[in-house]
């Protein structure tokens, strides 16, 4: 046996509404570990050849959700989500967090892959080894709130109570809102109502399918591990160190939406035309004093308790339920649209929420549109009504049409690179030079120019994740932690833990927990010097292959968005400005670092030693490698 691993995955074919078991065997566990490791490997393994011809919107791609040996055991679960982005067409590893990880875990899987297309709607139900695909009709087109409750409403109505089968408790549901079936490329699956897995577009992927959700429930233990005892001491050890990090406990991300801005200088302002602002009424404060009503809300086991929930109570927005928002919802749906009123930041969260969009990705389209409105490219002829820098309906209106593609909705729900791509050719100017985005992915809420965020000048360009603000390709690639640097996000994303609750856990800590549950006697060393150029070169080669309607260039798209070479306008970092000659001589560097080329392909010698000369062999026949 496997310690760790219940050993095998769920396949579920909609086209033939069929289901089968598929084994994983322990070579390949112990070299991808899970996760967005697992998936990269399962990805390459089944489409490498022909990589380029998969479309991400059609009903060959996968749609890939898998756990890790740590998903349960280590504090706050998560789920990975995968399969060929629909925004970069590489692989993009995003997780959500929620009870549906361990609930999948304790009925008897590590994962599931689907595949094919259904003839129409439906949802997938797990009860430990009972597997069916239920008419999803009734809900397709039904928003968060509404499709969550008929759900689970759905489950307890078929499965009740059963004596000896555990606590009563709803099922974990993944889950897709009306931008998903409208296959957005800014379309996320959610869970929980304010949770989302945003990264890669993979909501228009099980909209693509048909797919609406997925419930389980689980009443088995968790998978076997290796040494109980120790297990049980090093949770302790890790809940302990939580409890201490009072920052993220008491005030979860959201209190970055003023300090980002005022004391680091690297937050979206108006589309990045500004970093800074010192706007008082976005303080934590304002969030918890008028909108929060529950003040630690975690997912199963965690001990940090980021989250809060936020209700607006009175006035226009009456009723409107999101998360803190945490920073990123804050920034990219507030700041980066003008908007600073914590009402009106919570409503549009909350949209976003109830129609399954990125607050990422689609607060970056939003400001994109208003900087062309700006500038005169769009005017209201193309959008219908007016959009200007904080007007909070005007972008609450604009969002719906793109989650419904309706107007010039449907040109945005194609993300920014490609609206910016097709309105450059429609009104005859260069519409990506106002695009902030690497690769087909919007960047996080974190600018390089100031240099005094985490992120730095390689940050976006280099990464096999490309915008992703979760897993940046820094130097140096190796940390004491599990961090957001490329490395430490693909241990957290492969694992599969909440990277949130390992950034005050010392590294060897987690390593000691990971070889306690699975005995693999995986090191630091092990993981920084062999599995991170194992796992990255596969995620290179498949980004760089690229297809069918998007193709990236080595270094000329390894490249930040041309704002980052504008100077900063305002604050105490006026001018600032990410210097082309040094982030050159960084990019070189992060490549060395990864056994690469200095155009970022791996090299020969570097797929050898790792094991991977089908890739080897593939870039070669691509003429990619020399």
């Amino acid at each position: 046996m496997v310690y760790g691993y219940n050993g095998r995955l769920l396949e579920v074919d909609l086209s033939t509404s069929s289901v089968k078991e598929v084994e994983l065997n322990e070579d390949t566990l112990r070299m991808y570990i899970g996760g967005r490791g697992l998936a990269t490997k399962i990805l390459w393994d089944r489409f490498g050849r022909r990589w380029d011809s998969i479309d991400p919107l059609g009903e060959e791609n996968l749609l890939l959700l898998l756990t890790g040996p740590l998903t349960g055991y280590y504090p706050g679960a998560r789920i990975c989500v995968s399969g060929k982005s629909p925004q970069s067409n590489g692989v993009i590893g995003s997780t959500v967090s929620s009870e549906f990880p361990v609930e999948l875990r304790c009925a008897g899987y590590d994962g599931i892959v689907v595949t094919g297309r259904a003839e129409k709607p439906v949802y997938i139900s797990i009860f430990n080894d009972e597997v069916d695909i239920r008419d999803a009709s009734v809900i397709w087109g039904k928003r968060g709130r509404e499709t969550l409750a008929y759900l689970v409403k759905d489950w307890v109505d078929r499965y009740g109570w059963r004596p000896g089968r555990g606590l009563l408790k709803e099922p974990g549901v993944l889950y897709i809102g009306p931008a998903g079936e409208k296959m957005v490329r800014t379309a996320v699956v959610m869970s929980k109502w304010t949770h989302a897995a945003g990264y890669g577009g993979y909501g228009a992927v099980m909209g693509s399918k048909n797919l609406k959700a997925i419930v389980a429930k689980g009443t088995n233990p968790l998978p076997e591990v290796k040494d109980i005892a120790e297990t049980e001491r090093l949770i302790r050890e890790v809940w302990k160190t939580h409890l201490g990090f009072n920052n993220l406990r008491y005030r979860g991300t959201s209190a970055g939406f003023l300090s980002v801005a005022a004391a680091t200088s690297s937050e979206p302002v108006r589309n990045w035309q500004e970093e800074w602002h010192d706007r008082i009424e976005a303080s934590t404060a304002y969030y918890e004093a008028r909108l929060w009503v529950k003040r630690f809300w975690g997912d199963f086991g965690c001990a940090i308790t980021c989250l809060k929930i936020a209700c607006i109570r009175s006035g226009r927005f009456r009723g409107c339920i999101t998360d803190n928002p945490d920073y990123e919802m804050q920034a990219y749906l507030g700041s980066n649209l003008g908007i600073f009123d914590p009402d009106s930041v919570v409503y549009i969260c909350s949209q976003a929420d109830e129609l399954g969009l990125c607050g990422i990705q689609t607060g970056n389209v939003l400001g994109f549109a208003a900087e062309l409105y700006e500038k005169g490219i769009l005017d209201e002829s193309d959008i219908g009504f007016p959009l200007r820098w904080g007007d909070t309906e005007a972008f609450a209106k604009l969002m719906h049409m793109i989650a419904y593609r309706d107007g010039i909705g449907d040109i945005l729900a194609e993300g920014t690179y490609r609206a910016a791509k097709i309105i450059s050719s429609k009104k005859g100017v260069d519409a990506l030079r106002y695009a902030v985005q690497v690769k087909g992915v919007a960047v996080g809420a974190h600018g390089i120019r100031s240099g005094l965020d985490y992120t730095m000048e390689t940050s976006y360009a280099c990464s096999t994740q490309a915008g992703d603000h979760t897993s940046v390709a820094n130097i140096p690639l190796r940390s004491g932690r599990v961090d957001l640097r490329e490395s430490g996000a693909l241990f957290a994303d492969s694992a599969v833990l909440c990277a949130f609750n390992s950034f005050s856990v010392e590294g060897e800590l987690v390593f000691r927990l990971l070889d306690s549950v699975t005995g693999f006697g995986i090191t630091m060393d092990d993981w920084y010097n062999v599995y991170v150029p194992r796992i990255l070169s596969i995620q290179r080669a498949l980004l760089l292959i690229g297809g069918p309607d998007a193709y990236w260039e080595p270094i000329k798209d390894d490249d930040n968005p041309p704002r980052f070479y504008e100077p900063l306008p305002s604050g105490f970092k006026a001018k600032a400005v990410v210097d082309r000659g040094k982030f050159e001589n960084l990019r070189r560097e992060y490549f060395e670092s990864l056994g690469w080329d200095e155009r970022g392909i791996p090299r020969l010698d570097t797929l050898v030693k790792l094991g991977l000369m089908d890739v080897a062999d593939e870039l070669k026949r691509r003429g990619l490698l020399g």
